[in-house]
């Protein structure tokens, strides 16, 4: 398990500082994938780099494709996220059940426009659908903040299953050997 496995992508994002903060909010949580699909602003440019603090090597490192296909093309799973339901053929997730998920795995979560969200088309191309719970009057997030809440949801969960920094591990093993003392 390894959080080289997993990308965050970014579908037809409209604002510079949104791509900028979803790179610092990926960073947060030690993940280094960011992918964007068709960025409305030209990429990168002074606002992203500002808005995204230390993870300047993420915006630097980014993958930038013209469509979806060829950003989920080495994907194993990708899990498509919405503030609204869709009656589409596709399994719906909870935000606890990405604990299900074999992150040994490639996998992607696909973030859409902060306009319009995705598209009954481009969720087509996931396996899953999730929605993070929220007001039910009141559902839709911005875009970095449904980013961070998934990168610590997942970060957790690898966190959880061991496999984290080697310093982490190394003082969590102290704190249980004083805990015993």
């Amino acid at each position: 398990m390894s959080f080289n496995n997993i990308s965050f992508i970014l579908h037809q994002p409209q604002l510079s500082e949104n791509i900028g903060a979803c790179a610092r909010a990926i960073k947060n949580f030690n993940f280094k994938k960011l992918v964007i699909v068709k960025p409305k602003p030209i990429f990168p440019n002074d606002k992203i780099l500002a808005t995204s603090v230390g993870a300047k090597d993420l915006i630097k490192n980014a993958k930038i494709y013209e469509t979806l296909e060829s950003a989920i093309k080495k994907v194993d799973y990708v899990i498509a996220t919405s503030a609204r339901f869709r009656n589409k053929n596709i399994k719906h997730i909870k935000l606890n059940d990405l604990k299900k998920i074999d992150f040994n795995k490639k996998v992607a979560f696909l973030f859409g426009s902060e306009a319009s969200g995705l598209s009954n088309n481009e969720i087509s191309y996931a396996n899953y659908t999730m929605q993070i719970p929220t007001n039910p009057d009141f559902k839709s997030l911005n875009l970095s903040h449904s980013v961070i809440i998934i990168a610590h949801t997942v970060a957790s969960i690898i966190d959880l299953k061991g496999v984290r920094y080697s310093k982490s591990k190394k003082c969590l093993l102290q704190v249980k050997e004083m805990c015993r003392q």
